[in-house]
């Protein structure tokens, strides 16, 4: 088990060997055991906790708060226009201010490289909620829900990442995974893989790494497939288009699970997923091209092989590890 985790920031895997990333796995397992069987201990009372969002959030949002409070902490949420910061404020001068005020801070938000200025200059623990380059907490939560589903090393399971591979999560999967000692693959056309350098770097890396535009190729013999959403509420009609008309290929349906040969095959997604029309961007997406799901069908996601909502539950697990390891241990 790894130690001396207090007092870390926890913006990237690329800080973190994979004997640290396992040991924040198996105490999220031991805290998520404690708060089911009602003996949970509270580590953190009297901690306090900045939560900046610069994006809208569900998960990651109730998963701090959530296992901030499970662990007697207090949290304060700064949306998208509860700060000064980068608008009448440098992030410089809110790290240095919010760090006299908070134990730690979390932030969400298009790039990395505001989280990596905060941790510079707040003198205390920051998290990495979500930036375009990487999803760390999500990755914590995606392995512990396999370690759960599958009860073997992760050195003996293989995943694949279908969609768009250019931005967080596939990055994510990609060192994180290749880092546990995983068989890694990635579907996806080749204008949307990750960039050489990082490819480059997974090969480095224990585990063994495919990157294809054959989707057969890919998936054969895979424990679990994953994706991620295709468009955004921002996306312009033509954006859209273009996208859905490369990806199409890579849409996770039964098709696809079919393919992998492997009848206990699961699904994965960090959501919120694009699989009907209850939404208003579904229902945008049908009205507009005719389609009733993007990344993954109804029919997947529906399914028993569907865990995504395990998925869901151990981002606040895996969160709560995180803190605890970082502020109390």
């Amino acid at each position: 088990m790894a130690a001396g985790l207090k007092g870390r920031n926890f913006l990237t895997f690329e800080d973190y060997s994979a004997v640290e990333i396992r040991y924040l796995i198996e105490l999220a397992a031991e805290l998520k055991a404690a708060k089911r069987s009602g003996r949970e201990q509270k580590h953190l009372v009297g901690k306090e906790i900045a939560l900046i969002f610069e994006k809208d959030s569900t998960r990651t949002r109730c998963a701090f708060e959530v296992a901030a409070y499970d662990q007697g902490a207090h949290v304060t949420f700064i949306g998208p226009g509860g700060s000064h910061m980068g608008h009448k404020e440098s992030v410089k001068d809110t790290a240095r201010v919010l760090g006299r005020m908070y134990d730690a801070i979390e932030y969400r938000g298009s790039g990395e490289a505001v989280a990596v200025e905060l941790a510079r200059w707040a003198g205390v623990p920051v998290y990495n909620g979500l930036a375009d380059e990487c999803h760390p907490t999500q990755m914590l939560a995606d392995f512990l829900t396999m370690r759960e589903h599958f009860g073997k090393a992760y050195e003996d399971m293989t995943f694949c990442y279908l969609g768009d591979a250019r931005f967080g999560m596939a990055n994510s999967y990609l060192i994180t995974g290749t880092k546990l000692g995983m068989d890694v693959r990635i579907a996806a056309p080749r204008s949307l893989w990750p960039s050489q350098a990082l490819i480059d770097h997974a090969q480095e890396l224990p585990g063994p790494v495919t990157i294809t535009e054959d989707v057969a190729e890919a998936v054969r013999g895979c424990d679990v497939l994953l994706t991620g959403a295709w468009i955004s509420m921002g996306d312009s009609d033509d954006v859209r288009g273009e996208r859905i008309r490369l990806l199409m290929p890579y849409q996770v349906n039964a098709d696809t699970m079919a393919l992998t040969g492997n009848p206990g095959v699961r699904f994965m997604h960090c959501l919120p997923a694009f699989h009907n029309t209850d939404t208003q961007l579904g229902r945008q997406i049908e009205r507009k091209f005719g389609l009733t799901a993007l990344e993954v069908t109804e029919e997947v996601f529906e399914s028993p092989a569907s865990i995504v909502f395990d998925e869901a539950e151990n981002r606040m697990h895996t969160i709560k590890a995180v803190m605890v390891a970082t502020l109390a241990r």
